[in-house]
């Protein structure tokens, strides 16, 4: 599958030789989550779906993820069974693959990995990439309930501030945290109204995560970047950003690749926090 660098499940990551050799496994279906879907478009694993997490992965009306219902919908037209194998990947290392490996495991499916090093790493590898479309045998789905033990709302997140249990981790840029800016500066869309952080949060970016290749660190460098700032095991952790998409990438580090048993994924993240009235709110910028 892929190295498993000493992480609690490793089972959770493959690598890119284990994609190549299950291309045509009938037991295996390979999602590629993109938010830029002319990537999908532009060559995809043979065999491929794809998913656009802006109208797949969300519900297009109101601000939440799909209901039950549209998620089975979405998981039969795509070909996947209860007992199939999900390998998933993506662009933008991964993020949007992640946000809908956490919305997977929202609705109970049992086997869903994901491809160590997303797109990136296969595209500069030369793997092999096809812009033909797949050929689905559309299946039957059930969901489970939704567990919503995996998601932080809003009233949650503020009735944890200050809890000696609880650990706030922001994993936008640094001048994302300060306030100077709403939202990545290569994706100004969908900003808020405020700028700043949450209280008592520390200022995590998920890339401290990746190593160059776009490959997840080893356990030993993850266990010391969260745990020299006080995101331990032994605590509720929440996570957010501006969306939910990275904040999601981190959820997935420190429960499957460290293991931490409680985390939850703010996916109201600033968009929701820095346009809420009358919410605490830090702000380091002078600006």
């Amino acid at each position: 599958m892929t190295s498993n660098n000493g992480y609690a499940k490793p089972e959770v990551l493959v690598s890119t030789d284990w994609v190549m050799d299950h291309l045509n496994d009938p037991q295996v279906r390979l999602v590629e989550v993109d938010v830029d879907t002319t990537a999908y478009d532009s060559g995809h694993l043979p065999g491929a779906v794809g998913w656009n997490w802006t109208t797949d992965t969300q519900d297009t009306v109101v601000r939440d993820i799909p209901d039950k219902a549209a998620f089975e919908a979405l998981m039969a037209r795509s070909g996947i069974s209860n007992d199939t194998t999900v390998v998933l990947y993506g662009d933008n290392n991964n993020w949007f693959a992640t946000y809908a490996f956490w919305l997977m495991k929202m609705y109970g499916h049992q086997d869903v990995r994901l491809v160590n090093g997303g797109r990136q790493k296969l595209v500069a590898e030369g793997r092999e990439l096809t812009t033909a479309a797949p050929e689905v045998t559309s299946t039957t789905y059930t969901a489970t309930a939704l567990n919503n033990d995996l998601r932080a709302y809003r009233d949650f997140v503020r009735e944890s501030l200050n809890r000696a249990d609880s650990g706030l981790v922001d994993v936008r840029s640094p001048d994302e945290f300060s306030g100077k800016l709403l939202a990545p500066a290569n994706l100004p869309q969908e900003g808020s109204q405020r700028g700043g952080h949450i209280p008592g949060a520390v200022n995590i970016s998920w890339s401290k995560a990746m190593a160059e290749d776009n490959t997840f660190l080893p356990m030993g460098a993850l266990q010391d970047l969260y745990q020299s700032q006080g995101i331990t095991p032994d605590k509720e952790i929440i996570a957010y950003c501006r969306i939910g998409e990275r904040s999601s990438h981190t959820w997935f580090v420190l429960t499957y690749l460290l293991g931490y048993e409680n985390v939850r994924n703010y996916d109201g993240s600033w968009t929701e926090w820095g346009s809420s009235i009358g919410v605490p709110v830090e702000k380091t910028y002078e600006g």
